[in-house]
């Protein structure tokens, strides 16, 4: 697909995504603080047209996207690696769930795991609220915002980046979503601007997140302390945790992102269990179960479901119009940073642990605070919690809370983890920034890195003083809609990808060769041997290094364009015969360590060593999983010959 781009010492801006995007947020920024009348006017005009206008493509979008996600999980595509075939994961699975969750939904959990349910028991959509059937609705109505839909729009934007970044060499930012499509161009002025249009939406995103965060963790202080609920206390929230934040991005990913979001999972656990055992817990678990087996049963149809003959405009354009907004304009920013952490997975391995984990643990979170909520205020008849709820939704949490036994260390836990949600969706976001205007790079200068989280926090103050709850929603809704169409265009690309990478494969479908003549019994001794590094070096410098030279030579003399990488001493040597637009071949031996065999089997081979080192072919796939040590010069060639022929009828299925 992509070509390999040399990798530099120290990460470039791209000057015209920096500079562009940069100059739009501050445009933004100011004209709101010196208009804010008008500012206020406008989100409220600009929320009120989509809403009115647009909420059907809002709704179709997010379906193609998850029909998208999961067709190509099921698929044959599945199969496909984010990265080489020979590729591994890079963090387990635990440190993947706590980073992926984290940064994808830890505040809006906080947020709305009491908010959501009780606002939609005592108002539902239709029909009349506070009854039993209100109750049933409500639920199922907080799965469906909550559910599939929201963690498959990020599942599909980190696939594709993974998959193009890893796969195929290609930076690790938006525009390279596009190239099956646009092709080189993404490096011009079309690539900038989805590039832009990233970093607006990723910014207006995860200020609406840090809007809510602050207004909640003031909620919480307020509870515990007694400290002013006000939007001067959130300004100084945001200044405060945002300089935390950048201490993370200093950090770095694992020695920040990574302990942080670790640390806050084992939190929510530890909260959700204990608010499990504290309440009504046989009750819960069979509101899971039912809540969870009516959401699937309605999935359908609550996807199209616009209200079209009993019309609630406020109502959907206040809930779900609002999420399936902010859902998409924060994943250029959750796409990417999952993308960074998940090399190495299969798509299939990596669509069902980004859809399935984080959707069953979001409904047992939403099932346990959301309907142990409403059984307080429905069965045990505190309707107080109601009426907080209504007027205030930062409190809602912590208003809930007050219901059980240790009240006070509950929102003390609760309000640590609503500011270390805070910390890591911010550091999460300022490095997801910082990457799409540096060309997909995360090493780059502490200045670069430290404007990015400023530009944050800057933001969602700005959006705060400039309508509260009102304009954070708004401009999650709208920074959604370019970027929209810029993800349905990528999902088309990224199918045609796949269709390209699955007819590779087919065409190696061959078993791997192995020597076409040899003695057997130096074919037992090459079986049983295992050689050491200095040994496999000294077969790729010695034998397959003329090999290659002899296979290129003869396909020069036939007015092919051949390169051969042969450097001494060698642990590699690359062969690469360009076929213009076409895909370009490549044949690789690299010398990769390996565990030794048990004893036992290694016989009079035993040594010190506990590994050894095979010489591997890799293709542009990556390894094909078989060894060449020990085979003769014409054997390789042969094996080069083999290998060609197959990418040439590769190249005669596209055509």
């Amino acid at each position: 697909m992509g070509t390999e781009r040399e990798t530099q010492t120290v990460a470039p801006i791209d000057k015209p995504v920096f500079y562009i995007s940069a100059c739009l947020l501050m445009a933004i920024v100011v004209a709101s603080i010196a208009f804010p009348d008008a500012s206020r006017d406008l989100f409220s005009n600009v929320q009120s047209g989509i809403v009115a206008n647009a909420s059907w493509y809002y709704v179709l979008v997010v379906a193609i996207i998850l029909v998208s996600a999961v067709v190509i999980a099921l698929t044959r595509f599945g199969e496909i690696k984010l990265g080489p075939d020979h590729s591994e994961p890079e963090y387990s699975l635990i440190s993947w769930f706590a980073m992926l969750f984290a940064a994808g939904m830890g505040i809006g959990l906080m947020f709305f795991g009491v908010a959501e349910p009780v606002m939609h028991f005592l108002a539902p959509p239709i029909g009349d609220g506070g009854t039993a059937a209100a109750a049933k609705e409500a639920m199922k109505l907080t799965f469906f915002h909550w559910g599939l839909h929201a963690w498959a729009t990020y599942a599909i934007v980190a696939v594709i980046l993974a998959y193009f970044s890893f796969r195929h060499g290609l930076p690790l930012t938006l525009r390279s979503a596009l190239y099956p499509l646009i092709g080189e161009r993404i490096y011009g002025p079309l690539g900038t601007v989805v590039d832009v249009f990233a970093i607006l939406s990723t910014t207006f995103g995860v200020a609406t997140s840090l809007g809510l965060g602050v207004s909640q963790i003031n909620s919480g202080l307020h509870f515990l302390l007694g400290v002013p609920n006000s939007i001067g206390v959130q300004l100084l929230l945001i200044v405060v945790t945002t300089a935390l934040a950048t201490v993370s991005v200093v950090l770095g990913l694992d020695a920040g992102i990574k302990r942080l979001s670790e640390i806050n999972i084992v939190l929510a656990v530890a909260l959700l269990v204990g608010m499990l055992i504290l309440g009504p817990t046989v009750y819960l678990l069979q509101m899971f179960m039912q809540n969870t087996g009516e959401y699937l049963a309605d999935l359908v149809g609550k996807t199209f479901n616009l209200y079209a003959y009993q019309p609630t405009t406020d109502w959907l354009g206040g809930w779900t119009i609002f999420y399936w907004g902010w859902w998409i304009s924060w994943a250029p920013f959750v796409g990417l940073f999952i993308a960074r952490i998940s090399r190495g997975r299969s798509l299939r391995e990596f669509v069902f642990g980004a859809l399935a984990a984080p959707t069953l643990f979001t409904l047992l979170w939403m099932t346990v605070f959301g309907n142990s909520a409403i059984d307080i205020i429905l069965g045990q008849g505190v309707e107080a919690l109601g009426a907080a709820v209504r007027q205030d939704e930062s409190v809602a949490l912590f208003k809930f809370l007050e219901q059980f036994p240790m009240s006070s260390l509950l929102s003390g836990i609760a309000t640590v983890m609503v500011l270390v949600f805070f910390i890591t969706s911010a550091d999460s976001g300022a490095m997801v920034l910082n990457m799409l205007s540096s060309n997909g790079r995360d090493d780059t200068p502490l200045p670069r890195r430290v404007f990015w989280m400023a530009m944050i926090g800057l933001t969602a103050m700005v959006l705060l003083l400039a309508g509260g709850l009102s304009a954070l929603q708004t401009a999650a809704i709208a920074s959604a809609l370019p970027f929209s169409l810029a993800i349905i265009l990528a999902i088309w690309g990224f199918v045609r990808a796949l269709s390209l990478d699955h007819a590779k494969r087919q065409a190696l479908v061959l078993a791997n060769p192995g020597p076409s003549a040899s003695n057997w019994k130096e074919r037992v001794h090459n079986l049983l041997s295992y050689p050491e590094r200095s040994a496999v070096s000294a077969f790729i410098t010695g034998v397959v290094q003329p090999a290659m030279k002899e296979f290129a030579e003869e396909l020069r003399h036939n007015g092919l364009d051949v390169r051969v990488d042969a450097p001494t001493p060698a642990d590699r040597s690359a062969l690469s015969v360009m076929h213009g637009d076409e895909i370009d071949f490549q044949y690789v031996v690299v010398s990769r360590e390996h565990p030794r065999p048990d004893a036992a089997l290694v016989g009079e081979h035993c040594t010190d060593h506990p590994t050894y080192h095979r010489a591997e072919v890799h293709l542009n796939e990556g390894s094909q999983d078989y060894d060449v040590m020990g085979w003769t010069k014409e054997q390789v060639v042969q094996d080069l010959v083999d290998q060609y022929e197959k990418h040439l009828h590769f190249l005669h299925v596209l055509r």
